[in-house]
């Protein structure tokens, strides 16, 4: 379970507002092996964190480039895995790493999908000539990617936009502290926005995301239904990363360090 909240506006009104605010959970098993975020070794150029699980190592959940890449990943909710698949991980550090532009690669990425588990993937192309292209794609959903339009999205562990009540509930609190940060300092915003990534109060009941998890979810659905999942093995391990883009050079995008 994962969820990210984002508003894009590629030409704002004000000089000084962000035209990227992004912010993200990722809910993980906490023996998992994984390296914080930082530039990968003699790679300047990418700041993620990485997996460092035996057979997936490499592969990342979310980051950023200095080129204006951004790419983010969440699973699909689906009772029973393929342990055959390939590791979704590796969709967002190819992207980060690769020449071609956001919607290329995820129309890419839609052809071979049914070699992935279920997953939902952002691109984005940011300060490009054409200004800032941000993508979608989910392997359980339309078969085709899809451009965004300026906004403000919530993705959980459904398709771009379900609306499970964590999400709706997250959503309005992450609208309330970006409408709230427009005349806030940066780590202020930053501050509001990891408050919103640490409320781990239930919305129940929601038959949306029982329905869809079925059995595997409904013996702890009162921990999986908020947006900071806290559970004895399982859960929120990062709310990643509000302040990275700053330091890959993407100007003005707050995207933070937490450990909940």
């Amino acid at each position: 379970m994962c969820i990210i909240f984002f508003k894009f506006d590629p030409r704002p009104v004000s000089k000084n507002a962000y035209r990227l605010i992004l912010a993200a959970n990722r809910d993980e098993f906490y023996h998992r092996p994984a390296r914080a975020a930082d530039f990968w070794g003699n790679n300047n150029e990418v700041l993620s964190g990485l997996d460092m699980e035996e057979g997936k190592e490499g592969g990342t959940w979310l980051g950023v480039s200095t080129r204006g890449k951004l790419a983010a990943l969440t699973n699909y909710l689906q009772p029973r895995l393929n342990h055959d698949a390939r590791g979704r991980g590796e969709l967002v550090a190819q992207f980060l790493t690769s020449d071609m532009d956001s919607l290329s690669y995820l129309k890419k990425v839609s052809a071979e999908g049914h070699l992935y588990n279920g997953f939902n993937l952002i691109a984005a192309d940011l300060s490009t000539e054409k200004g800032d292209v941000v993508c979608y794609y989910g392997n359980r959903g339309e078969r085709e990617p899809v451009i965004l339009v300026p906004g403000t999205y919530g993705l959980s562990n459904a398709l771009l936009e379900t609306p499970w009540r964590k999400l709706c509930f997250g959503k309005q609190l992450f609208l309330e502290a970006v409408e709230r940060g427009r005349e806030l300092p940066r780590d202020a915003l930053v501050a509001q926005l990891l408050d919103v990534l640490s409320n781990d109060e239930a919305q129940l009941p929601d038959p949306a995301i029982e329905a869809q998890g079925r059995e595997y979810v409904r013996p702890i659905l009162s921990k999986y239904a908020a947006v900071c999942v806290r559970c004895p093995d399982y859960g929120t391990r990062r709310a990643r990363d509000l302040h990275g883009a700053q330091h890959a050079g993407l100007g003005p995008h707050p995207l933070g360090d937490h450990y909940p």
